[in-house]
């Protein structure tokens, strides 16, 4: 059986601003074997906003909106997206933002999780990224943070079960 490649969900491509990654040759220069999960703090637009700000010094790879899935991609995976808050981690990972609060579970749609689960999964697979909660952590999980998210509401057995699934 000849074994292909997970497709990736649809993606827009809405570029961060270059003064907040670093241009890389990933997975040569470094491999990726970490996919961080994160949540905003803000909305979608106004996070946008942020990566697009040369003053920002903050991106990630995508972003799922909320209300309908939706997935927008800032920094090509070669390249290494400034998310984690530590070095290691952000030239060994892609990062996923999600538009919401930790605190307001009601952001945490159906859609989102299942859009988010595509991605994950197809990250995965172009990596060899095993589909666990040791390689996908939180950004609360990388040594060094100072932030929570995704939170206390996000539902990792779901998240998984969808990762898994796709």
């Amino acid at each position: 059986m000849e074994e292909t490649e997970q497709s990736y969900p649809p993606t827009h491509w809405i570029p961060a601003s270059s003064a907040n990654f670093t241009v890389s040759g990933r997975p040569t220069a470094y491999p990726v074997d970490f996919v961080v999960i994160h949540v905003t703090q803000e909305t979608f637009p106004d996070a946008m906003r942020i990566f697009e700000d040369p003053q920002a010094k903050v991106s990630a790879h995508y972003m799922v909106a909320s209300a309908d899935g939706y997935i927008g991609q800032f920094v090509r995976e070669r390249d290494i997206a400034w998310h984690a808050g530590n070095w290691d981690y952000n030239t060994r990972s892609i990062g996923i933002e999600h538009e919401g609060w930790i605190d307001r579970p009601d952001y945490f749609t159906e859609e989102m999780y299942r859009s988010s689960a595509a991605l994950t999964a197809a990250v995965c697979e172009r990596y060899g990224i095993p589909r666990t909660r040791e390689r996908i952590i939180g950004h609360v999980e990388v040594p060094g943070s100072t932030h929570h998210d995704p939170g206390p509401y996000w539902d990792w057995d779901r998240y998984l079960r969808l990762v898994n699934a796709a």
